[in-house]
């Protein structure tokens, strides 16, 4: 009987996976962004199957860092002269914090990108990584991971919306995920960036209206997600030429 259900676990496992790969390839934004005149980051936004469901893998920001200490974030980080592409930037980035090797990850695709608040252009990197995968954390960089189901991202417990303005002055609401980690007996605060990659990639997988309001049309994600961004570059683009 055992061996009958592991095989049958094996099968959901790939057909889970099989699912989101072709949901996601039609995102794939490839380098249609990469040539825009914005200091670059990447992010690796990686997917492992545990009991039949997709999770995401997320890491908690070391507190002694300069920048966003003890915030959650997707292994990440600035682009460097040797990296090829974002993949490549992501890939390596994952490797120094989490010990997760380039290797191990099958990379599905590139979404369209955000921008943070140091005005980076950030590529989310998606990744299938193994369930099996244990992280050893970099404690310079790091001081957790955990992972959450993706569901969570459209089907939230604890959410709420924040209202914030963007370095160019545009005006928007940002997600704000509570989440309850029984492994870890503690809460975890998913906000900014990182809350927005994880619920435009379940949007994707999933195809379902989540609980709360997102700011696309979910009849044409795609072309609405790309608008959403360019409009927001337009409005960091005009603010530049007007401090000049």
């Amino acid at each position: 009987v055992r061996v009958s259900r592991r095989s049958s676990l094996f099968a959901s496992r790939k057909s889970v996976k099989e699912q989101a790969r072709l949901r996601l390839r039609p995102f794939d934004v490839g380098d249609k962004f990469s040539r825009l005149p914005l200091a670059k980051a990447s992010v690796l936004l990686p997917l492992l199957v545990r009991e039949s469901r997709l999770h995401l893998l997320l890491t908690v920001r070391a507190m002694q860092l300069r920048r966003s200490p003890g915030e959650v974030c997707f292994p990440g980080g600035k682009s460097e002269a040797t990296d090829k592409d974002e993949i490549d930037t992501a890939l390596r980035e994952a490797k120094e914090e989490v010990g997760l090797q380039p290797e191990k990850v099958e990379v599905i695709c590139r979404l369209v990108p955000g921008i943070d608040k140091m005005n980076h252009l950030v590529t989310p990197v998606v990744g299938f990584i193994e369930d099996t995968f244990q992280a050893t954390p970099n404690p310079d960089e790091v001081s957790d991971v955990f992972v959450v189901p993706l569901e969570y991202f459209i089907k939230p417990l604890n959410y709420k919306r924040l209202p914030y303005k963007t370095s160019s002055g545009y005006l928007s609401w940002m997600h704000c995920f509570i989440y309850d980690d029984q492994e870890h007996k503690t809460s975890f605060k998913i906000w900014g960036l990182t809350a927005h990659f994880a619920v435009f990639l379940a949007l994707i997988i999933f195809g379902k209206r989540p609980t709360f309001e997102v700011g696309y049309d979910l009849d044409n994600l795609i072309s609405s997600a790309e608008n959403n961004f360019m409009n927001l570059y337009a409005s960091l683009y005009e603010r530049k030429k007007s401090n000049l």
